[in-house]
């Protein structure tokens, strides 16, 4: 079986349009129609990635994208029709990596999933044999092969997005990684005005996570009007 994706969308020929596409690409995919079903999905299946849209005729996908976070980590995608800011922080927020606009291309998409799960799986990497796996600092230990990242010795719960925005300002300890260059280098994708909220929203929940504080961070300081740090 391949890598299985669970796909869920009220709007039927939306959700099967997505299906074909994936299924092209020969992903295995797990299409449902009503948040109930896919929940229990969740519960019950092996998935690496979701793509959930957020209005929902019974259970929306921000509900759904907290009951996935309760217990995996595996990427999240929502879907919504609506263009307000306030829909993709509240999902960002809730541990989404990723968020797209109704209506979109459909190979965008593919191409998102793509990027989404080379960063959780590593199926498609090539990494130098010299680039370092493990960083130490503070009592924070993140491993790139397994990504698990513990504090203290105790896990931290990250996705894969907050884990490669740790992994990128860990792996620049000393200097300041700024809002643009962090974007593209976690996201892929070109930095416009509007993705500096997307990279504070998960800086705010990394920082939640770790129980630091951006008046006095311990780890991970904002530079204002330039970036982020983290102290070596």
């Amino acid at each position: 079986m391949g890598i299985s994706i669970l796909v869920v969308d009220d709007e039927q020929s939306i959700a099967d349009l997505i299906e074909v596409y994936l299924k092209n690409e020969g992903f295995t995919v797990c299409k449902f129609y009503n948040g109930q079903d896919a929940l229990k999905c969740i519960m019950s299946e092996q998935l690496e990635l979701a793509i959930l849209d957020v209005m929902l005729s019974d259970i929306d996908g921000f509900t759904l994208c907290q009951k996935i976070r309760e217990k995996h980590n595996f990427p999240v995608i929502m879907l919504t029709a609506k263009e307000e800011e306030i829909d993709k922080i509240t999902g960002l927020t809730l541990g989404a990596d990723d968020y797209m606009t109704k209506p979109f291309r459909p190979l965008e998409l593919v191409a998102r999933v793509k990027a989404q799960l080379r960063r959780f799986t590593k199926y498609n990497a090539s990494e130098p044999l010299r680039e370092e796996k493990v960083i130490e600092f503070s009592g924070l230990v993140l491993n790139k092969d397994t990504h698990v990242c513990t504090l203290n010795e105790k896990p931290l719960a990250l996705t894969p997005t907050e884990f490669s925005i740790l992994w990128v300002l860990g792996s620049n300890r000393g200097r300041v990684v700024s809002s643009e260059e962090l974007f593209h280098e976690v996201w892929g994708e070109k930095y416009f005005s509007n993705s500096n909220n997307t990279v504070m929203v998960h800086i705010r929940h990394l920082r939640e996570k770790m129980h630091d504080s951006a008046e006095h961070p311990k780890y991970i300081k904002t530079v204002w009007g330039v970036g982020y740090k983290i102290e070596r």
